[in-house]
């Protein structure tokens, strides 16, 4: 009699010929004779793949939100096999057939013969029979620490005296494998467990954006054990040019996501949209979460979902390779440099009249971007490459013909080492480079006037191990400002770029220039208003005149228009310090914005005296409201329940066409509403109701959207009971 106890749920595999007269028993010597002439089949197979089974637990795959066996390579799973008599192993063999992709090939890796050992010799393909019971057997399954991820097919061969039966092919039976940062061997290994857990196991995580000044936070849903998304990611890893064979690799998985995840040259996940015009998609402001685009673009057969920028290719890029079982988290950078020519600078150019030349500043600063970093092993390159990877797949610039960009190891971003793979450079400049000032002269050609080497990578920041807090890394990137490390290892990167010079000037610099915000910054709705600081340092009066635009721009540091220009006189007395208020009003600006609330201010001027070139840009954000949302109610696994969602209008104006998006792991799918116009500066209250479906803690998430006012959002915490 079959032992449910033993065997847990069990799927069934066809099997031709059909065994006749199979004993259930053990059987005596002279059965034994009898049976030599009977071919031995398969009847059933179990893969004990429940959530609760000690496959799941061990490999760290109980959360994933799927029926089938989901392993980590480099790890032994069990597994029962039903045959129609008992094994024999002195007469008997049997192993397993694993395949891999449309056309598996044993040279090619992607069909593995799991063969019956004895005593196994560990990092390979092997099966070792553990325990028998009457005609059942149950095998420890082995797979080396460098297996190919992905979905295998499963079929067992039994061979008898008699012939060879093979099980029917059952799709409820393809094992996921997973690469293991658990297992010491397998390249993606994290020591600590603290941080797997975090950068493979936590599904919710938080965003930055905003200025480095004005840093902004938002919880995002990774999701990447929600239903239908381990389809989704493999999907996904099946539409890059990465062959099966190739996929043992992290480098090669994580470069091809970081392709796949924009759709720029390869119809990926995500359409990018900077434009303010989002019809026939969703603004990237209005997404909470990974798990709605992967299964729109897994279901719609590979179109791109509408839209995303860098903090949601970075979400879908942290769902797929946690996912995958690549550590890895969400970073920003703020004041992120784009060097569109290689040269390791960000350069700003002026004409004679100290004006800006809009059609040469093709460099750009965002006030924030958002990558990745993903840990694993760099066999490929010298010692100590290892660790943390850069890796974006916002589409800026292309690498080896495709828009992607990374692995780059950040120990060798740190030091200058530019020429490591992959796009070292690349991200180098987006952390690190230098702020080149530019004069057109009279006969055309440019001289430097002015070197800024602090305002590029200012603050990086990702989500803290095991907290909502936020953690400062950015001396992973680079050396402290100003040491001597620091220079060396800029002078080190620029002398591989296009222009391999070491910047200075010799024109004296008594005078100094910055700007800065007032409190927690300009509000939405409200005149924005900055300080201008001018500090005389010489023993002699000064006096300058300075030329002040002020541009809408997006996040990316793109400038959509000039919105104000004026100059502004200032005489300094020796040692002097002046403090200077700068204002736009809320007329100005009111009908100029673009997504983020971004503007940038533009000083320019010279020191009549001593010809010292004063010029700095500085980029600032209004700040929107939160959204407050309030739970109703106990929250109960099966049981319907409420929360209030408030929102306070900050504008004079009437909001039009808003949309709020919804959504909480376990608790809700990602719903879109769209609710009544909201009066000029009035507040709000809208009702949601909800079934969790899981215990916990959970987190619900909303976000609200209108031509006026974007970037607006809020997250409630909610503990949900078994029912």
């Amino acid at each position: 009699m079959v032992d449910e106890n033993r065997l847990g749920s069990r799927t069934k595999s066809k099997i031709d010929p059909k065994p006749e007269n199979v004993e259930t028993a053990g059987p005596s010597r002279g059965d034994k004779d009898k049976l030599q002439g009977v071919t031995l089949t398969i009847l059933s197979v179990d893969l004990l793949k429940t959530k609760e089974g000690q496959n799941r637990q061990e490999h760290h795959t109980d959360s994933f939100h799927s029926d089938n066996l989901i392993v980590r390579r480099g790890q032994s799973f069990q597994m029962w096999i039903e045959l129609s008599q008992p094994f024999d192993k002195n007469t008997d063999e049997l192993h397993l057939e694993l395949n891999l992709g449309p056309i598996p090939l044993v040279s090619k890796g992607t069909q593995i013969i799991v063969s019956l050992v004895e005593e196994p010799e560990g990092k390979l393909w092997e099966a070792k029979i553990i325990e028998h019971k009457d005609n059942r057997i149950k095998l420890s399954v082995s797979s080396p620490p460098t297996a190919l991820i992905g979905q295998y097919r499963l079929t067992v061969v039994a061979q008898s005296p008699k012939g060879v039966a093979k099980s029917t092919y059952d799709p409820n039976n393809d094992i996921y494998m997973l690469f293991n940062p658990w297992c010491e061997d397998d390249t993606v290994y994290m020591e600590n467990e603290g941080e797997r857990t975090e950068y493979i196991l936590n599904d919710v995580g938080r965003l930055y954006y905003g200025t480095v000044n004005q840093i902004g936070a938002r919880t995002w849903n990774f999701g990447q054990f929600a239903d239908g998304v381990l389809k989704a990611c493999f999907y996904v890893l099946d539409k890059t040019n990465i062959p099966f064979h190739g996929r043992a690799d992290p480098v090669n998985v994580a470069r091809v996501i970081s392709a796949i995840v924009n759709s720029l040259d390869d119809n990926g996940v995500l359409e990018g949209n900077w434009s303010g015009d989002y019809f026939g998609g969703t603004a990237p402001t209005s997404w909470t979460g990974s798990v709605d685009i992967l299964k729109k673009y897994h279901s719609e057969n590979g179109t791109p979902v509408k839209y995303g920028q860098c903090w949601v290719f970075s979400g879908v890029t942290t769902t797929v390779l946690r996912c995958l079982g690549i550590p890895c988290r969400s970073v920003t950078n703020f004041s992120s440099a784009h060097d569109t020519d290689d040269s390791m600078t960000i350069d700003v150019y002026f004409d004679e009249k100290m004006h800006p030349i809009d059609a040469f500043n093709t460099d750009s600063i965002w006030n924030f971007h958002v990558w990745n970093d993903c840990w694993m092993a760099r066999p490929d390159l010298p010692s100590g490459m290892g660790g943390w990877q850069a890796v974006d797949s916002t589409p800026q610039e292309s690498s080896q013909g495709m828009f992607c960009c990374g692995p780059a190891p950040i120990n060798a971003i740190r030091s200058g080492e530019v020429f490591h793979k992959y796009d070292a450079h690349f991200v180098f400049a987006e952390v690190s480079s230098d702020k080149i000032y530019w004069q057109r002269k009279e006969n055309g050609k440019f001289r430097l006037i002015h070197t800024e080497k602090d305002v590029v990578g200012c603050c990086i920041l990702t989500k803290a191990v095991g907290s909502c807090d936020s953690n400062d890394i950015t001396l992973l990137y680079k050396y402290p400002e100003g040491s001597e490390e620091e220079r060396i290892a800029v002078e080190t990167a620029i002398s591989y770029g296009t222009k391999s010079v070491v910047y200075n000037t010799s024109t004296p610099k008594d005078v100094s220039l910055e700007v800065a915000v007032k409190g927690d910054g300009p509000r939405m709705g409200e005149d924005a208003q900055l300080v201008i600081k001018l500090q005389n340092n010489s023993t002699k009066p000064r006096n300058t005149n300075l030329h002040s635009e002020v541009a809408v721009m997006y996040y990316t540091g793109v400038l959509k228009a000039t919105i104000k220009k004026e100059n502004i006189p200032a005489k300094l007395n020796p040692g002097e310090v002046k403090t200077l208020n700068w204002v736009l009003r809320y007329q100005d600006y009111k009908n100029q914005l673009v997504d983020q609330a971004a503007l940038m201010l533009t000083l320019s001027g010279q020191v009549k005296e001593t010809q010292q070139i004063l010029a700095t840009q500085y980029n600032f954000r209004l700040r929107t409201p939160d959204l407050i949302i309030t739970p109703l109610g106990n929250a109960v696994v099966g049981k319907e329940m409420t929360a209030n969602i408030t929102f306070s209008n900050p504008l004079p104006q009437t909001l039009k066409n808003i949309t709020v998006l919804v959504e909480g792991l376990g608790l809700q799918s990602a719903q879109k509403m769209a609710v009544r116009d909201v009066d000029p500066c009035s507040t709000v209250t809208w009702t949601v109701s909800f079934v969790p479906t899981l215990s916990g803690p959970r987190k619900l998430l909303a976000s609200l959207n209108c031509h006026q006012l974007t970037q607006v959002h809020g997250v409630a915490d909610i503990i949900v009971r078994e029912n």
